[in-house]
């Protein structure tokens, strides 16, 4: 994040704060990954900084993501951390309304909890890690288990964010204790949880056959099943992907993938030029490669203009529908196609820049394939230039012991 526009929406926060005290406590909803240009820990920042504004005494309890990157600092900010506990989301009203308990208990009855966070050496893709399946099911069922133990009010598993270069980008582990006294407990608790998720890491993989990118098509093409669903997971805009790589395209057109959709490509330019012409026109387009010239380059295309209007357009081109967006957009549910007149079930393929498929879109999706596609979030992280994570750290060092 941009520094300016951190401390602008932080100091509109903070003199809101200011003019509303004395409050009796702060719920705080918040990520847990965001690094602001020249800051460094985004929710560390904002965090301490409220608890200047209210002072010592008054309990913060936030909401995270459970793909933060959770610092030490923020652990000792807030009295009680509690993260998500579904990959993908479907538990978020469930985590405000626990974290809303908790901040009612803390005042009711006057605790002030603190939190233990351990940190492992172990970086993992979100992909790596759906918690509908092993090795996350299984350990994420330990939460409930921890909670009930005397003393012990909040337990999460963050997964973290892969795909940002910091300190405290990690696998970690948060168990809230009520008080002092409960402290050593929840660190015991929280050392064990973290064995036990170390002793797992070779177990942690996506949950569908992933495959490069060709591969993922042919096998698509070939498939009995339709719609099959293609993540173009390098480019994955809900993680931090620039939206505007072209590569999958480029291969469906090479391929003779037709009854294909591309669910976005990010180009402002395009759609301003489509904007303009009429339904039915041909148009003729430089597409993609513009934010992310990293790991994509633009292609150019001829299509038919199917739906244009001043955010988003569709065209045709050689069989493949091309959804082309003037600003950052997933296509996380069914929503975001009937809006552009395109029916998933109708067509063949169709490729989103996702990673892990969302619950509507799995509802829809016959067959999902993940495409191990270029870009900012490529699920091969190992060939990532970190230079900030903690070293050694796993996949990126193997021979190592961690205690």
């Amino acid at each position: 994040m941009e520094r300016g526009a951190y401390l602008a929406l932080r100091d509109e926060f903070l003199d809101r704060l200011s003019s509303s005290l004395p409050v009796d406590g702060v719920l705080l909803n918040l990520h847990g990954a965001m690094e602001v240009e020249g800051i460094g820990d985004g929710e560390g920042d904002l965090t301490k900084a409220v608890r200047e504004v209210v002072g010592g005494e008054v309990p913060i309890v936030a909401t995270l993501d459970l793909h933060g990157n959770v610092s030490h600092e923020l652990a000792r900010n807030v009295n009680v951390l509690t993260a998500l506990r579904t990959a993908p989301h479907r538990d978020g009203e469930r985590t405000t309304e626990r974290a809303v308990g908790h901040l009612v208990k803390c005042v009711e009855e006057g605790i002030r909890p603190s939190n233990t966070l351990v940190k492992l050496p172990l970086i993992l893709p979100g992909e790596f890690a759906v918690t509908d399946v092993e090795p996350a099911r299984s350990l994420y069922g330990r939460l409930a288990d921890l909670e009930k133990e005397k003393g012990i009010i909040d337990a999460s598993i963050m997964i973290g964010c892969a795909w940002a270069d910091t300190s405290r980008t990690s696998v970690s582990v948060i168990v809230c204790g009520e008080g002092e006294e409960h402290g050593s407990r929840a660190r015991e608790l929280a050392e064990g949880l973290a064995r036990e998720i170390w002793k797992r890491r070779s177990e942690f993989a996506p949950e569908v056959e992933t495959l490069k990118v060709d591969e993922a098509i042919e096998k698509a093409m070939k498939a009995k099943e339709r719609p099959v669903f293609i993540s173009d997971s390098g480019d994955n805009v809900t993680a931090g992907g620039a939206g505007d790589v072209p590569i999958v395209l480029e291969r469906l057109l090479s391929l003779g993938a037709t009854e294909s959709v591309v669910a976005g490509i990010i180009d402002p330019e395009a759609v301003s030029t489509c904007a303009k012409a009429r339904k039915g026109s041909r148009v003729r387009l430089r597409i993609g490669g513009k934010l992310d010239r990293v790991n994509g380059y633009p292609i150019d295309v001829t299509g038919v203009v199917k739906h244009s209007d001043p955010r988003i357009a569709v065209i045709e081109v050689d069989g493949v529908e091309v959804v082309l967006l003037s600003s950052r957009w997933q296509f996380a549910s069914a929503k975001g196609f009937q809006e552009v007149g395109i029916n998933p079930l109708d067509r063949k393929i169709i490729v989103v820049k996702l990673g892990y498929l969302f619950p509507e879109i799995r509802d829809i999706a016959r067959r999902s394939i993940m495409a191990l596609s270029p870009g900012f979030t490529s699920l091969d992280i190992g060939r990532l230039p970190y230079e900030r994570v903690m070293r050694p750290i796993f996949p990126l060092d193997k021979d190592f012991e961690f205690n």
